[in-house]
């Protein structure tokens, strides 16, 4: 397993995964993550999907760190950063919420115009979060046909999003 091209592969999953757990860009922990999987990158078996156990290992160390001394310490800070960050208000704006939603509903419906095969594979792996194997036993399919639904699925929500992405 090359390392570089794992850590490429997975740099904004990673980024994605840690900063949905911890609420904020964290390259502490992202650094955590990398250094993990590259201390443990030799127990790694090809039972499940690599993104999968990239997943895994970021999840938890996001886990981790908001279980940490550091966290719970800087929670219970009065600085005046803390408490300003405390009192700001985190209401969306109505602007804000309208804009999600329309979003939203176009990735819906670029999704639903997929054809049949196209979204039922796209569903799975990407909304449901089955693995490649377990989409193509679910599906009765080769893995191999998984694998290139999912890459026509991405490429045809690429170029109706564009303007999104």
């Amino acid at each position: 397993m090359n390392f570089n091209e794992l850590i490429k592969a997975n740099k904004n999953n990673i980024k994605n995964i840690v900063k949905l757990i911890t609420r904020s860009d964290n390259e502490d922990v992202e650094q955590e993550v990398y250094i993990k999987l590259w201390k443990n990158s030799e127990k790694y078996r090809e039972q499940g999907s690599l993104k999968s156990w990239v997943g895994t290992v970021a999840k938890n160390a996001s886990k981790d760190y908001l279980k940490s001394a550091a966290v719970r310490y800087s929670q219970n800070s009065t600085s005046d950063d803390f408490v300003l960050e405390s009192v700001k208000d985190r209401k969306i704006s109505p602007e804000e919420n309208a804009i999600a939603q329309e979003r939203r509903k176009r990735i819906i419906k670029a999704i639903d115009s997929l054809k049949p095969k196209l979204r039922e594979t796209i569903m799975l792996c990407e909304i449901s979060g089955y693995t490649y194997e377990e989409a193509a036993k679910k599906l009765k399919c080769p893995i191999g046909t998984i694998k290139s639904r999912i890459y026509n699925a991405k490429k045809e929500l690429a170029e109706k999003l564009k303007d999104l992405l």
